[in-house]
């Protein structure tokens, strides 16, 4: 079984924690937020185990919680930041191929879906 530490390190989380978002209590208390760093733990766990969210260990915060904060750090820009840390810091150790590294992953479906494939009038089967 991976442990935590070995899924985020305290040497990545001080690089990671200064750039997550801080949220002050409500000014009537409320339910106190969940930690960052075991948000953050959880999403990772996820990611990496293929796993459903509903699958999260009780050990994290609720799928909920970790689902919103990815989605949430993602509007803030804030996992495009760290791509930008950690590649530079695995650039600065050599530990890139520039030459072997491939930086777009993204794809485009052909262009009205090629000529000869796709729904018939009434939806039903593909012509061609």
């Amino acid at each position: 079984m991976v442990t935590d530490k070995e899924l985020l390190s305290d040497e990545h989380w001080e690089k990671i924690e200064p750039l997550l978002p801080t949220t002050a209590p409500g000014p009537k208390g409320g339910r106190p937020k969940a930690d960052n760093r075991l948000t953050l733990t959880g999403i990772i766990w996820v990611l990496r185990s293929g796993a459903r969210w509903k699958d999260l260990p009780d050990r994290y915060p609720s799928p909920a919680t970790c689902w919103r904060r990815l989605k949430n750090w993602e509007a803030a820009g804030i996992w495009t930041k760290l791509r930008k840390i950690f590649l530079r810091d695995l650039d600065v150790k050599g530990a890139i191929d520039w030459e072997e590294a491939f930086m777009d992953g993204s794809f485009a479906p052909a262009k009205n879906g090629g000529d000869c494939v796709g729904k018939t009038k009434k939806g039903k089967g593909t012509k061609g």
